[in-house]
């Protein structure tokens, strides 16, 4: 196509996505959204599956099944590129009707699902597609609450199980303290523990590849105005740590109703500050090969999205830089599903590909992104 056509499609494709947001059908509006994304030069940003409604969390299994989990459509999918090209031939429902199935791991081929109050296991799902049976249930004591009850996990490099539970409001104290943790317990459900206190609401954690140190966003406290609080970027380093919620935001910001009763210098402050409210959710050390040097070991977030501020933020890919363990910088990467205070994308999670691309996950477009990178001395394409 010549590129005088190309405003044409951009424009085409701001209005389709007003017209027609949910879901992106296929064809001519698909492409020219994506041209809207802007990137540092090399990176390429192409759609890897389509139909995927609802995307939230991801997690690769070790055949290269890409399992995605979904808050309100209650199911569970598994996406398959059988034929190599970068772009999948295969999108089925493997579980439905399930409770806010977002969380999903995978561990020695079994993939665990998490729904509001219990953690399922469907034994050796990738040879399993077509009949992945009834799941056992592996945990069932988490809290029924749903105002922030769908759960991100993941398998830490302890082989535990860690899974969030998100404050049961926006800012309030429970009897329960289980509520605005982190918890961890063995694959098999058993020594439960609470890892982390005072975390509101993440739904996004990785370790750190030197490290081993847990890093996660945390979402900050709605009804403080527009410019407070900030979301977060918080570090574990040692068990039982306590991040301030209630009582402190942002690790210097007194909440308007708790933080009289507590001091924020007695709770383990962020090693970043985000955007205010952009709903930070995934997030990723990307340790691959194909993008340049400078971003390996740095941390790529899926900014879901503000919700209640009267100018829209964050609806991005940002990029913390690090040197070692120490934040550097935050700055946008990846910026284009938000068009004024229009948006026709919410991305949600990242995970990495074996050949070092990046998957991001959009529950509003209910696509999955494929980031490749190749600079201009590299010759033929990269799929």
């Amino acid at each position: 196509m010549k590129k005088t056509w190309l405003p044409w499609l951009v424009a085409a494709g701001l209005m389709l996505s007003a017209a027609w947001p949910v879901p992106l059908p296929a064809g001519i509006k698909e492409k020219a959204l994506l041209m809207t994304i802007r990137m540092p030069a090399g990176f390429k940003i192409s759609a890897f599956a389509e139909n995927v409604f609802g995307a939230r969390s991801m997690a690769m299994g070790p055949a290269g099944v890409l399992f995605v989990g979904t808050r309100q459509m209650g199911q569970v999918y598994a996406i398959l590129d059988q034929n190599g090209d970068g772009k999948a031939d295969r999108v089925t429902v493997i579980a439905d009707n399930l409770n806010q199935p977002n969380g999903v791991a995978v561990l020695d081929g079994d993939l665990y699902v998490a729904e509001v109050s219990r953690i399922l296991r469907f034994r050796q799902i990738e040879g399993r597609l077509d009949t992945p049976g009834v799941p056992e249930v592996v945990y069932a004591q988490y809290p029924k609450e749903l105002n922030h009850g769908a759960k991100y996990i993941r398998f830490g490099p302890d082989g535990k199980l860690y899974v969030p539970v998100g404050a049961p409001c926006n800012a309030c104290l429970s009897d329960d303290p289980v509520f605005a943790t982190i918890t961890r317990l063995n694959p098999d459900g058993s020594a439960f523990e609470i890892y982390a206190r005072g975390v509101r609401s993440t739904a996004g954690m990785d370790w750190h590849p030197r490290t081993g140190q847990l890093w996660f966003t945390d979402n900050g406290r709605d009804h403080m105005g527009e410019d407070l609080p900030p979301d977060e970027l918080n570090r574990v380093s040692m068990p039982g740590e306590h991040f301030g919620f209630p009582y402190c935001h942002a690790g210097t910001i007194p909440d308007p109703e708790f933080g009289g009763t507590q001091s924020c210098s007695q709770f383990t402050p962020p090693v970043a500050l985000l955007g205010v409210h952009v709903r930070a959710m995934g997030m990723h050390f990307y340790t691959g090969t194909m993008f340049p040097e400078s971003y390996r070991e740095q941390i790529f977030i899926a900014e879901h999205g503000s919700w209640n501020h009267r100018r829209k933020a964050g609806y991005r890919l940002s990029l913390v830089r690090l040197r070692q363990d120490k934040v550097l910088s935050y700055e946008p990467f990846a910026e284009g599903w938000l068009n004024g205070e229009s948006s026709w994308g919410r991305p949600a999670d990242l995970v990495q590909m074996a050949d070092g691309s990046l998957l991001v996950s959009d529950d509003q477009a209910g696509m999955i992104y494929r980031i490749s990178y190749q600079s201009a001395r590299q010759g033929a394409s990269r799929p």
